[in-house]
Formats: C-alpha cells, structure tokens, sequence
C-alpha cells in the first residue's frame, strides 16, 4: 500500500504524531463490521500498522467495496458472518474491537430485532473471544447512550436522560447494554475492556441515503434535491473526519484505559451554514427546504449529545483519543475541490461522490477538544 486509499484517493495517514501505531507492528487484530463505514477506515490503519487483520461483517449494511483495496494484502482477512452466530477466528488474538451494529437512523429502526441482537448476543461473544484468547478488547459505542442530554457536553460519568420505547431505542439500549455487558465481563471475568463512545463522524465510504446529515446534505445537493434543514437551521452539529475518530478509537486501544471515553470533534456547524457550503464545493444550485414543524407538533429535535475532551484521560503526551487531530491533515478530494490539497484549510470542505453513492468528502482542521484552550467552553454536539 502506498498512503493512499484507492477507493477514495485519499491519503489514509495524514501526517500527524501517530507513533503510537508500533504498538500494532505484527499484533494480531479482529474488527467486527470491519466492512462498514468507520470499520473500514479501522481496518485500513492497522494494516497500515503492521498489524494482521481479520475483518468479520455479515454485510447486512456493511459492503465488501469498503475494504475491496485490502482484499489481497497478505495481512488482510474478509470473513462474511453474523456475529450473533458466533465469530470465526484465525489463531491468537492481541485485540479484538467489536464495531458490528446498524449506525444509522435509516438502518437500525428497519433492523431494531438485529440491532438488539448484535448489541447483545454479538457483544457477549465477541467478549468471551477476546477472554478466550486473553486479548484486549474494544467497544464501539455511541453518543446515543446520553439520549437527550441535559447537560452540554456531556462528561463520561454523565448518566443520560433516555426513552427506553422510543423510535432511537433499539439502537440506544442496544449500545447502553453493550457498555453494561462490558463492565461485567472485565469485572467478573478479569477481560481487558475498553468503551468509547463515538460522536457524529463523516467521510469517505458513507452510504449517500443513511440518514445522516452530511451524507443527505451532500447526496441531495449532488443530485439537484432540495436540501432539507429543519426549522430555520440555526441548530448547530460538531462533525468529526473519520480518519481522526479511527486514530482516537486505536489511541484508546493501545492506551490500556477502560473507559468510557468520548470521542468527537469540537467544531460546530449551524446546519443552514453546513448545507449553503456544501452547495457552494458542489455547485449545485439545489434550494434549501426548510422543514418547520406541523401545527400542533413539536419543533426541532433537543440538542444532540456532544462530547467533553478525553484528552485529560489518556494524558495530554499522547494526544488523547478525543481529540479531533491532526491539525495539519486533510484528505483530497478527487476531482478537485477549492481548497482541496495539503495544509490546513479554513474551514471543512466536502463534494464529490461516485455512482455507487459512496459519499467522498474532505476534513475540517484546526480542531481540538472541546473545553480546550483553544475553544474554552465550546460546545460540541453530534447529528446521528
């Protein structure tokens, strides 16, 4: 592999302090949805590592065009299974990182049986694989666990304010009993855990109709849509680059710590703002349609979880699995996007998408933790 991503074109490792990586050179990895969006990008960075990977994913959402550029790597490995039916595994293990569930709104209330199922059943047997081969072991979960928060941003020991019935709950409890599940093993049973709870992430290899907000903002505008925004779109998100939460999930991994640890992005967009630049990269000439609530109905949704730094929590040395990275990174966007190439743009920039709706966008820079020196206060909030 070269540094850059042939799906995408894309530089895979942005140049940034990631010496942290050796401690992958030669370990043995297992990613679950190692075929997924973020998966994908985990998958890619450790074989970059030097690690040797097997990629476990039933393609119920996951695509085996995900990791299609690894396929004939000698330390790449694609197994088609359900995770919920046990999970096959080559010889020893160092880590196994359990990434299997629907992500997105559109997919987990069509799959809320599945999705339950993955975050029970696929997570117990991923943790007894991981006590089994004496491997340490990592849980991706979600800023969904806070529901709709009360305070902002939320800290890790904040408990949430949840429906447990409502129409994200299948997914939410899925995730929260995960964490729960995870605590007990590594309590009763001595496995090495770790919890992150991931924010709202973007980039290459989004399904354009996922439900997400960057992904419909940029498939509509690509496609002449009218770009949808609800209320009058001065709610605002914080959008973390996938190449930046794939380094803070693989931080926490390597760091020994157990968690929870948040990981997102500081770096807040006013959806209205968001959707007339992704009109501008694009030239697309698609108009806004605000969507105001019916009469009688409520108005836009609560305030999305946003994370609170975990820079504090894996020490400040190691750049810390919150912290929305590599300053001087950015991806380029084939095609050629205005401002589009190495250095440190002034803002995120996204266009550009293939015919198979794989959605490829560049980076924001300059983040940082939320809280930080750089940001004191700020809040970060996510769109899932």
């Amino acid at each position: 592999m070269d540094g850059t991503d042939s799906t995408t074109g894309s530089p895979v490792d942005a140049p940034t302090d990631e010496t942290f990586l050796r401690t992958f050179d030669g370990a043995r990895v297992l990613v679950t949805g190692g075929a997924g969006f973020l998966g994908s990008w985990v998958c890619e960075r450790l074989v970059r590592a030097g690690a040797h990977v097997q990629c476990v994913d039933s393609m119920v959402t996951g695509d085996a065009g995900n990791v299609a550029h690894l396929r004939d790597h000698e330390r790449f490995r694609l197994v088609e299974a359900d995770v919920t039916d046990g999970i096959p595994a080559e010889g020893p293990l160092d880590h196994v990182l359990h990434l299997a569930s629907p992500a997105s709104p559109v997919h987990y209330r069509r799959l809320a049986l599945e999705t339950l199922a993955v975050g029970s059943t696929g997570t117990r047997n991923a943790l007894d694989l991981a006590e089994r081969e004496g491997a340490r072991f990592l849980l991706a979960s979600t800023s969904e666990v806070y529901g709709d928060p009360e305070v902002h941003p939320q800290p890790e020991t904040y408990r949430g304010r949840v429906d447990p019935v409502g129409p994200r709950s299948c997914y939410d409890e899925a995730k929260r009993f995960g964490e729960a599940l995870t605590v007990a093993h590594r309590e009763q049973r001595g496995t090495d855990t770790a919890i992150a709870r991931i924010f709202n992430t973007y980039g290459p290899r989004m399904a354009a109709a996922d439900g997400r907000v960057v992904s419909t903002l940029l498939h509509q505008a690509l496609t002449g849509a009218p770009m949808t925004v609800a209320g009058d779109g001065t709610q605002t998100r914080s959008l973390c680059w996938a190449g930046d939460t794939t380094v803070g999930l693989l931080r926490l991994l390597a760091s020994g710590e157990a968690g929870p640890v948040n990981i997102g992005s500081e770096d807040e967009w006013r959806i209205i703002d968001l959707a007339e630049l992704i009109r501008e990269l694009t030239g697309s000439s698609s108009p806004d349609r605000l969507r105001r609530p019916a009469e009688g109905r409520p108005g836009p949704p609560a305030p999305r979880p946003h994370p609170r730094p975990a820079a504090p929590r894996l020490g400040a040395a190691d750049a810390a699995a919150g912290r929305a990275a590599a300053d001087d990174a950015l991806a380029r966007v084939p095609g050629g996007v205005p401002g589009s190439s190495w250095g440190r743009p002034s803002r995120l920039t996204a266009a550009a998408t293939t015919s198979s709706g794989v959605i490829r966008s560049s980076r924001s820079s300059g983040s940082a933790p939320c809280g930080s020196p750089r940001s004191p206060g700020r809040p970060c909030q996510s769109a899932r």
